[in-house]
């Protein structure tokens, strides 16, 4: 009986896991990952302690990577020390006007920014895509690894 309410707390991590990929107030690897610990515990699957130590580093290395994703692509596509400050900004104040905050929120901080900096607004509209681009691919990243997680999840009862 303990196993069956495990296995149940378990999937309904995985789903709350895939939420949080979308979700901002969500860390959606984070508990898609204790969804696969809790089904560890369980007499039905058993994953090695490798599996489950590198599947928490690909966590640790993930929450780390969302955080600085924006930042990133704002400096890699041309942005300055504001363009990164504006973005960091702009995902704090999106924050407060979800859902479409979290996605403008950096673009329009690393726009601003930009433009507080001087730069033209070409060059600001640029570091505000870089900035979008990143967050787009920090929440590919996040989906991936919890598909993964959820196909593991799935394929431990087979």
């Amino acid at each position: 009986m303990l196993d069956v309410i495990l296995i149940f707390i378990g999937a309904l991590c995985m789903i709350a896991g895939l939420a949080g990929c979308i979700l901002p107030f969500l860390p959606g690897p984070p508990i898609a990952y204790l969804g696969l610990f809790i089904l560890h515990c369980t007499d039905k699957v058993g994953y090695s302690t490798t599996q489950l130590i590198v599947w928490l580093l690909i966590v640790v290395v993930l929450q780390v990577l969302d955080y600085f994703t924006p930042m990133l692509g704002s400096k890699y596509s041309g942005g300055s020390k504001w363009g990164n400050w504006g973005c960091i900004i702009g995902t704090l104040a999106g924050l407060l006007f979800l859902p479409w905050g979290i996605i403008l929120g950096p673009f329009l901080g690393a726009v601003i920014g930009e433009l507080l900096g001087n730069k033209d607004f070409s060059q600001a509209l640029k570091s505000g895509f870089g900035s979008l681009i990143g967050f787009i691919l920090g929440t590919l990243l996040k989906l991936v690894v919890c598909g993964y997680f959820c196909y593991q999840f799935i394929a431990g009862f087979v």
